[in-house]
């Protein structure tokens, strides 16, 4: 079961959230007859009166029923709440309004639907993400140079997908739902060394792999050893820990808030979802040389390692 910030997301929990999310939505529309900049910043120039009419009993009273524990009120409120989130985004980016609506309807509707397939499974079936061409399996024996030449079409490809392609379009959007909050100089800079930092951290750590590993970052082409030295010395996931720096410095970059966000939220899920698949992975191929190498090496915290203490 996932667990984030320490806490175990089970049925119980998503039943928690849809009550928390009904008590937001109640909040939100005593707000907004009240208030202008609410309505403007969430409705724009939508009339209130019609908008109320839906979504008050298929958004709030629909997750007040959910989390009493009426089940069958979540095919009401996760397909609600995901066609709301879709015109949101469609009229925040045609007309510049209500960007702040369409936000926080995806991030409901995201919730929501996560929510409804924890109360209708049990669980999260995360194991979808490693079955089928993105299966753990070692990779093929072709040689270090061809290794190597793998990894860099591969780091190629994710760098230029989740760390240019993905940030602009955020950015973009960002800007256009007028969400963008102005930076100093400064942080650009910031954002520029960390990305050099993390870049060069990502290659070392790619590197390593393929050399000392005999495998590349992607699960479906698993290293054949256990790579614990280079950047592996100090922390146990420094591929990880250099895409998220690299994808926050982009944000820094780029100025926005919106693409940090997006980072951080891909190192949360890539700790709840993938880690733990990858870790009992390895703990499966490597036994306890990996239940040692994972005892003494943090996962994202760097530290010395134990022959530079001894010293």
């Amino acid at each position: 079961m996932p667990v984030i910030a320490g806490i175990r997301i089970t049925p119980v929990t998503a039943r928690v959230y849809f009550a928390l999310q009904a008590l937001a939505g109640a909040l939100w529309w005593i707000a907004v007859p009240l208030s202008d900049a609410v309505r403007r910043a969430t409705l724009g120039d939508l009339p209130v009166a019609p908008v109320a009419m839906l979504d008050i009993p298929l958004f709030v009273v629909a997750s007040a029923l959910v989390a009493a524990g009426f089940r069958w009120a979540l095919w009401v409120v996760a397909p609600w709440t995901a066609l709301v989130a879709a015109a949101m985004c469609v009229y925040a980016t045609l007309t510049s309004l209500a960007g702040w609506g369409a936000l926080l309807m995806v991030v409901a509707a995201g919730a929501s639907i996560v929510s409804a397939i924890i109360l209708l499974l049990g669980r999260v079936p995360v194991e979808w993400m490693v079955t089928g061409p993105l299966a753990f399996r070692s990779a093929d024996r072709v040689g270090t140079g061809r290794l190597l030449a793998r990894t860099g079409l591969q780091t190629l490809f994710f760098w230029g997908t989740f760390l240019l392609v993905i940030p602009v379009v955020v950015s973009l959007v960002e800007a256009r739902w007028m969400l963008r909050i102005d930076v100093p100089l400064g942080v650009r800079i910031a954002g520029g060394v960390l990305l050099v930092c993390a870049t060069a951290l990502g290659i070392w750590s790619a590197v390593s792999m393929s050399v000392k590993g005999e495998g590349t970052p992607l699960p479906s082409q698993m290293a054949h050893r256990l790579v614990i030295t280079g950047p592996y010395r100090y922390v146990r996931n420094p591929m990880a820990v250099a895409g998220i720096a690299q994808g926050v410095a982009v944000g820094l970059l780029l100025g926005s808030w919106m693409v940090v966000a997006y980072s951080l939220f891909g190192s949360i899920l890539w700790n709840t979802v993938v880690r733990p698949l990858e870790e009992a992975d390895l703990e499966s191929r490597f036994g306890s040389e990996f239940a040692a190498y994972r005892s003494r090496v943090a996962c994202w915290v760097p530290v010395r390692p134990v022959a530079s203490r001894a010293l």
